[in-house]
């Protein structure tokens, strides 16, 4: 992982999430920032957050964060079940 810091791109470049062949490219905190050209005209640029990953790294991230929501959602369904049988 490398966490590349704020940096800015085109509309383009300025969503979630871009997967490459071999990197993974992460951002957040997505801002559109109102700029001008040389000759003062507006201009869009954006500018986030950047997070870069390579591909197997990334897989293994989403991995582990399923495998923790995964349990999470267990012991909610075991809370739940507790509660149902307090109130019957």
């Amino acid at each position: 992982m490398i966490d590349c810091g704020y940096v800015t791109g085109s509309k383009e470049q300025a969503v979630e999430l871009i997967v490459g062949i071999d990197t993974v490219y992460v951002h957040d905190d997505i801002q559109l920032l109102k700029k001008e050209d040389e000759q003062g005209n507006p201009v869009e640029v954006y500018q986030y957050h950047e997070v870069q990953y390579d591909k197997d790294e990334y897989i293994k991230v989403m991995s582990e964060k399923n495998s923790e929501l995964e349990n999470q959602l267990t012991d909610t369904q075991l809370a739940l079940c507790d509660v149902y049988e307090l109130i019957g």
